[in-house]
């Protein structure tokens, strides 16, 4: 097993939005591979946000409604993304990023 300091934080949050680890020496064990799934699942669907709200943001007659439901989304794909960030920056060696 891993040490406390070579958790990895996983791209999923448990009760009350708590980080969730998985201590495992196997990198390619099925908890791995699948948070490896996940992470390039949120990564592409953060890709296809971009993209939507480029042409949101274009749209002279979006109404505050639809803005209200992108700012929604990105606010949950960043934290999935910063999530993956962390996680990836620890399997690194990088230190966690600034939290505002």
């Amino acid at each position: 097993m891993t040490t406390q300091n070579e958790l990895r934080l996983l791209p999923w949050s448990g009760p009350e939005d708590k980080p969730c680890y998985l201590s495992t020496d196997d990198r390619n064990g099925y908890m791995s591979r699948l948070a490896d799934n996940i992470e390039a699942d949120q990564l592409d669907m953060a890709a296809i946000l971009l993209e939507n709200v480029s042409d949101t943001l274009k749209d002279q007659t979006a109404d505050p409604e639809d803005l209200r439901q992108l700012t929604g989304e990105l606010t949950a794909t960043l934290r999935d993304v910063l999530r993956v960030a962390t996680s990836r920056g620890h399997l690194l060696g990088v230190k966690e990023p600034h939290r505002f």
